[in-house]
């Protein structure tokens, strides 16, 4: 009898679980982190992992299945999915998804962006003129980001919105809470020196000072005169240089050598089957790297 009353409870608890109605593509983990906080029974399928560079994907099979019955694409966007994700959605040939519609949302469009009006001219590489994309490096905006998201599913579910508006705000809190201790933990560093300009949302942030970037110009790989003129004008101070997994550690590991600096190695986003928490973590890490700059 006590068996079959727990089974009956099982049964009924299971029947109570909140279940979302959604099926979520991310292009990111960063995306997918947040589709986690803020509907964290939604079916999601994340489209790259954090050791794949967003500006050059290629269209898969295996992308245009997963979009193909998607009723929710989310994307960072400004154009850095650009060389990739339009061909997938229009193979996968799922109007309600594609740009303007209601099952398409873009971070980069609900939070005001940096770096924008750059004119797009390839002389120049690799850059965005709606604004830098990497907004998934600022936990504030991430946050907003998460608050418009859960309004969208909201829009698409609207059984579980407030549910979906209670996660999202959870959300925001946990970020106000640890803000503040990142902003102690930063106050003093001297600064950074990227590979790319991928981190400049978490440094403008905490008002840290970008001392340069490896490449040139943005997607313009570096020559041995472009270390050795970045060295000279940085000899003398001091910083940290942090790089992804997926740029060459050749260049960021001479100038460390240069002028006597640590070298981090440091993804852009979180692990593939990060959540809010997850997210926050890989901050930590972040904030660790740029904290050691002093």
């Amino acid at each position: 009898m006590k068996r079959w009353l727990m089974m009956v409870a099982a049964a009924l608890a299971l029947l109570a679980a909140p279940v979302s109605a959604l099926d979520v593509v991310a292009t990111s983990p960063s995306m997918g982190a947040l589709v986690r906080t803020v509907a964290p029974n939604a079916g999601l399928t994340v489209l790259a992992g954090p050791d794949r560079d967003l500006h050059t994907l290629q269209a898969k099979p295996s992308m245009i299945r997963a979009l193909r019955g998607a009723d929710l694409l989310v994307a960072i966007g400004a154009e850095l999915e650009v060389g990739w994700l339009p061909a997938a959605s229009a193979s996968a040939a799922n109007p309600s998804i594609f740009p303007g519609r209601e099952g398409y949302f873009e971070a980069a469009a609900q939070v005001p962006l940096l770096e924008v009006g750059g004119a797009a001219d390839r002389a120049r590489g690799d850059v965005h003129p709606a604004g830098n994309p990497h907004v998934d490096l600022d936990p504030v905006r991430m946050a907003q980001v998460a608050e418009a998201l859960a309004q969208r599913m909201g829009q698409l579910d609207a059984g579980a919105a407030a549910a979906y508006r209670a996660n999202a705000r959870r959300f925001a809190n946990a970020v106000d809470q640890r803000v503040p201790e990142w902003q102690t933990q930063l106050a003093g560093a001297t600064g950074v020196v990227l590979y790319h300009r991928d981190a400049i949302y978490l440094l403008d942030r905490f008002d840290v000072p970008l001392l340069g970037t490896i490449e040139p110009v943005p997607g313009v790989p570096p020559s041995g005169r472009d270390i050795r003129r970045l060295a000279g004008n940085l000899r003398g101070r001091t910083g940290v240089i942090i790089h992804t997994p997926y740029q060459s550690a050749k260049a960021p590991q001479k100038l460390g050598r240069d002028l006597g600096w640590r070298v981090v190695t440091l993804p852009l986003e979180p692990p593939l089957g990060a959540d809010g928490d997850g997210y926050l973590r890989h901050m930590d890490r972040w904030v660790d790297a740029i904290a050691s700059a002093r």
